[in-house]
């Protein structure tokens, strides 16, 4: 049967997160309902990385498997015929069987913004966190760096996660300001349940003074996520992209460049 990948960016804010869970508003309910009116059969789709409630995408990547008579093009703008207007297909493609949205991504990409000012921001409402406190870009940065390269993130997992292993391997991390917005972008093979949100958590104390730079070493190697700081909140985290093996010549990410992409 062909599969199909879809290219998704979509606005967290008022979806319980992507996975399909009934009697509540999910990203994966109601993009699968529109592609089955698309396809005019039940579509199943799998995803590369579950995004949790609040959280935003702007380079989502799915596949599904359909032998509806239908172009790329008829998937793409049928799809959001139907989708809410804060869900948007940018791009569909063709791809062979072998793959696979979430097991054949080589690393994934989220960034998170932070509103840094004495005033909340109106147009920022939940689209980043606001935290009025000074944050120092350049301790959080200089802490983050502890977290490159392959370890056990138990001590940033969410307590509910059923991953199998708390193993991951971080490529890079950076802080980054720019006026009064943080940008803490991060890539890894994989990630855990909640495991940026408490990554920026732990970065939030140290970068306000709660918290001394070497407590993120600590608070790694303690592999117990009582010992980290609260989880930030979701309002500011984007998947913003996946990376695939260059045959599958999938699309490469974009974004809108809004003041807060």
């Amino acid at each position: 049967m062909p599969r199909i990948a879809l290219g998704l960016e979509y606005a967290g804010t008022g979806f319980a997160g992507w996975q399909r869970q009934s009697a509540l508003t999910t990203v994966q309910g109601v993009v699968e309902s529109a592609l089955g009116r698309v396809a005019d059969h039940a579509i199943s789709c799998t995803v590369a990385g579950r995004t949790d409630a609040g959280v935003h995408a702007t380079a989502q990547v799915l596949h599904f498997d359909s032998d509806a008579p239908r172009t790329e093009r008829n998937w793409r703008l049928g799809a959001n015929n139907y989708l809410p207007h804060t869900v948007s297909v940018v791009w569909a493609q063709r791809v062979p069987t072998e793959f696979h949205a979430r097991y054949s991504a080589l690393s994934r990409s989220y960034r998170y913004l932070i509103v840094n000012r004495n005033s909340r921001s109106g147009l920022a409402a939940g689209r980043a966190t606001w935290i009025h406190r000074p944050l120092d870009a350049v301790v959080m940065h200089a802490a983050a760096q502890g977290l490159v390269g392959e370890h056990d993130f138990t001590s940033f997992r969410a307590l509910s996660c059923q991953a199998r292993s708390p193993v991951r391997c971080i490529e890079r991390i950076e802080v980054v300001r720019e006026g009064d917005l943080l940008r803490v972008a991060v890539t890894a093979n994989a990630f855990l349940q909640h495991m940026v949100r408490n990554i920026v958590g732990l970065l939030i104390a140290i970068g306000c003074g709660d918290a001394p730079v070497e407590r993120l070493a600590r608070v790694l190697e303690a592999r117990d996520r009582t010992q980290n700081a609260a989880t930030a909140p979701p309002d500011g985290l984007y998947l913003v992209g996946v990376r695939y093996p260059a045959e599958f010549s999938l699309p490469a990410p974009t974004s809108i460049p809004l003041c807060l992409s």
